[in-house]
């Protein structure tokens, strides 16, 4: 009996140890079952509501991407609660979404402030006449205060590898591209993204080929932001009289452009230009 209870006391503290060290409820197993809790509850977060945003952008917004910002001022309620919702928006739902949600988010939350950054100072003949409206000026988005430069060079182009955006970020002016009639969505992102680029680059302002002078003129967007393109198009070697970043350029354009204009940038010995920025409103 003596035995007996000598044993038991000898293997108690082992039991206790292997209980709290690895036994069956592991912190392990325990971290990986809350894991798995957190990816179930990503998957089923629900995506912003664009709602509001969507009958703005169609009752102010025409074909051809002009915005009526003497409307839009007189009647600003819907673009101000839209607004405030992208603020009030939690940092874990945020997270949660997809990298294609996020970036619709983004990229409809820069449109959308840029809206209101005009119709506070409307009117006006260009964005560039107020002060501060990229670098200063701040909104409400996910319970922090950011400039639109912010959300543009710090999270767009630091945080996601989508050029993309660039043809989807409107900056109030007659060069940039189309404003959408639509808001971004996750599910949509991809098309929505290659539906921007062939309505941008059939334009004068996006891109032309001028076969006399062996030139294709691009829009000065892609000057500033050529380095974005070379991640994804700029593996293959370089074309023909081209560096790395003009044919990474040209090879996002050849998605898109027409069976001629696709033939003549691929054979390359042409010069790469870049067309001037009208900064003027896009205003009807």
């Amino acid at each position: 009996m003596r035995y007996q209870i000598k044993k038991l006391l000898f293997f108690l503290p082992l039991l206790i140890f292997l209980a709290s060290c690895g036994g069956l409820n592991s912190p392990t197993n325990l971290g990986e079952k809350n894991q798995e809790t957190q990816e179930s509850t990503a998957t089923s977060a629900q995506p912003f509501n664009y709602q509001n945003y969507n009958s703005i952008l169609k009752e102010y917004v025409n074909a051809e991407g002009l915005v009526d910002y003497e409307r839009l001022k007189e009647n600003r309620q819907k673009l101000d609660e839209f607004n405030a919702a992208i603020g009030a928006v939690m940092p874990s739902t945020y997270d949660s979404w997809t990298d294609a949600e996020k970036i619709s988010f983004l990229v409809n939350a820069y449109n959308s402030f840029t809206l209101e950054s005009i119709i506070d100072n409307y009117p006006t003949k260009s964005i560039r006449n107020i002060i501060g409206v990229w670098k200063i000026r701040k909104f409400d988005i996910v319970g922090e205060k950011l400039t639109l430069d912010h959300i543009e060079h710090q999270i767009l182009r630091k945080e996601f590898n989508e050029p993309g955006i660039h043809v989807a970020l409107v900056c109030a002016a007659i060069s940039c591209p189309p404003l959408r009639r639509e808001a971004y969505t996750g599910n949509q992102l991809e098309q929505q993204l290659d539906d921007q680029a062939n309505k941008f680059l059939i334009n004068n302002q996006g891109f032309g080929i001028d076969r006399e002078n062996n030139a294709v003129y691009f829009s000065s967007i892609f000057k500033w932001f050529g380095e974005d393109y070379e991640k994804t198009y700029g593996q293959e070697p370089n074309i023909d009289g081209l560096n790395t970043t003009e044919t990474s350029i040209v090879n996002y354009a050849h998605k898109y452009v027409n069976p001629d204009d696709k033939k003549y940038l691929k054979q390359g010995g042409y010069q790469v230009k870049y067309s001037d920025y009208d900064w003027s409103l896009n205003v009807q």
